[in-house]
């Protein structure tokens, strides 16, 4: 039945209304990406053809989740498994994570270390809440994902420690030494989001002996600790002859400082499922399962009670994987491929060799230049120019706390196909003639 003449609310001066929020509220940053999103669903919606190469998403109908998972899923909400979940997650699942970290990275955690939340963000905001006080410093390598929002959120100070290709945009020693005898936190991402590049063994080996030695003064004098904080959520995607390292297998005297992440979204495609895990001390992990209680940040229960018997199936967690990883690489071999010809041609361009997660770095070095009656003076023109004219979606590295216009982008390849990307690269070889 259809109610007449509702009453019509009236909100009054929107900006008097955001004047009265939080300074926290009202100097947070949106995400740059989801602004980019809606440039891209309006082009769609207008009938262009886009290579949608930004979000770090999957198109289910190019990914899908396992298929043994999904059945998984059904039969617990059928069974009624769609009350609340324990604080700290499925007891089942809690034990099927500790055999899965034992089999893929060799170190054995106990039940007390597993932590179980909605998704990976929030063991990394709880992290954040756990060990940082206001005004403490947070180190962390950019471009990286989202840290500099989470010094915001937790009135920390960022301390962004800016890498090179040379590098792969992976942090070195030398790099971070200077900033550990203050920080309370340092942050590292292997596989690293935005990049697709691997910290190497020996640079993780010697960073986590950094934190050891730092420690142990620290122990002498009285002071609170550093924590590193290790997302390997891109962990199980790796390839050609890179391979993934975790803290507290190199380095064993590092793991009660450690607080690792990890989870369902990206290794199974299952960004929508909202199921990650936190590995750390126990002490740690208790703090943290009560905030997440006070916050409500738990995967949802049909998910926890399918994706413990998912992990316990050696064999389908293998399978699924070897899909998934060929899925991932033919699109970035497709993308780097193209691009080094473009470069071999004599187009402005040049992109990293992917070593894992399901991004590629890309420049285009075209800041100064005028293409198509527009001069480029920032990374968001060329993003624009190359959106536009040429229906190619990327993210500058802006969007992950890299100061600077250097033509650098991050290109995601979960949401397109194999022909997407063959499409788009007529079109920006069209575009950029002018420059080569």
């Amino acid at each position: 039945m259809i109610q007449q003449n509702l009453l019509q609310l009236d909100f009054g001066d929107a900006k008097s209304v955001d004047d009265s929020l939080s300074a926290v509220a009202r100097g947070m940053v949106g995400s740059e990406i989801l602004k980019i999103a809606a440039d891209i669903r309006q082009m769609v919606r207008d009938g262009k053809s886009v290579c949608n190469l930004t979000v770090g998403d999957f198109d289910a109908r190019q990914f899908p989740i396992p298929t043994v998972l999904l059945e998984g899923i059904k039969n617990a909400l059928d069974s009624g498994e769609t009350n609340y979940p324990p604080s700290d997650g499925v007891l089942e699942l809690r034990q099927s994570i500790v055999d899965y970290i034992g089999r893929e990275w060799g170190v054995e955690y106990p039940l007390g270390s597993i932590l179980v939340t909605g998704g990976a963000r929030p063991i990394l905001y709880a992290a954040y809440r756990c060990v940082v006080e206001p005004g403490d410093k947070v180190v962390y390598p950019v471009p990286s994902w989202n840290n500099n929002h989470y010094t915001w959120l937790t009135g920390s100070q960022g301390v962004p420690v800016p890498t090179d290709v040379d590098n792969g945009f992976m942090p070195t020693l030398d790099l971070l030494r200077p900033h550990l005898s203050d920080a309370r936190l340092l942050c590292l991402c292997s596989p690293l989001n935005p990049t697709g590049t691997v910290m190497d063994e020996p640079t993780l080996r010697s960073i986590c002996e950094a934190v050891v030695e730092e420690n142990a003064r620290r122990t002498a004098a009285g002071r609170p600790h550093l924590f590193l904080l290790y997302d390997q959520i891109y962990g199980s995607l790796v390839f050609g002859g890179a391979r993934t390292h975790v803290p507290a297998a190199l380095v064993p005297e590092v793991a009660p400082w450690v607080i690792a992440l990890d989870g369902a979204s990206k290794a199974l495609a299952a960004t929508g499922l909202r199921v990650g895990w936190a590995m750390a001390a126990p002490a740690v992990t208790a703090r943290m399962k009560d905030l997440i209680g006070h916050v409500g940040a738990w995967a949802p229960r049909p998910e926890q009670i399918a994706l413990a018997r998912f992990l316990a199936d050696e064999a389908s967690v293998s399978a699924y994987r070897e899909e998934m990883t060929a899925r991932v690489r033919m699109r970035l071999d497709g993308l780097y491929e193209g691009f080094s010809a473009m470069a071999d041609d004599g187009y402005p361009v040049r992109c990293v060799s992917p070593q894992g997660a399901i991004y590629l770095s890309l420049r285009i070095d075209a800041i100064g230049r005028e293409i198509a009656g527009r001069k480029l003076e920032t990374n968001d023109d060329i993003r624009k120019l190359v959106l536009d004219e040429a229906g190619l979606a990327i993210v500058p590295f802006q969007a992950f706390g890299l100061e600077g216009d250097t033509g650098w982008f991050r290109l995601s390849v979960g949401a397109c196909s194999m022909e997407d990307i063959a499409q788009a690269f007529p079109r920006l070889r069209a575009l950029l003639d002018p420059l080569r």
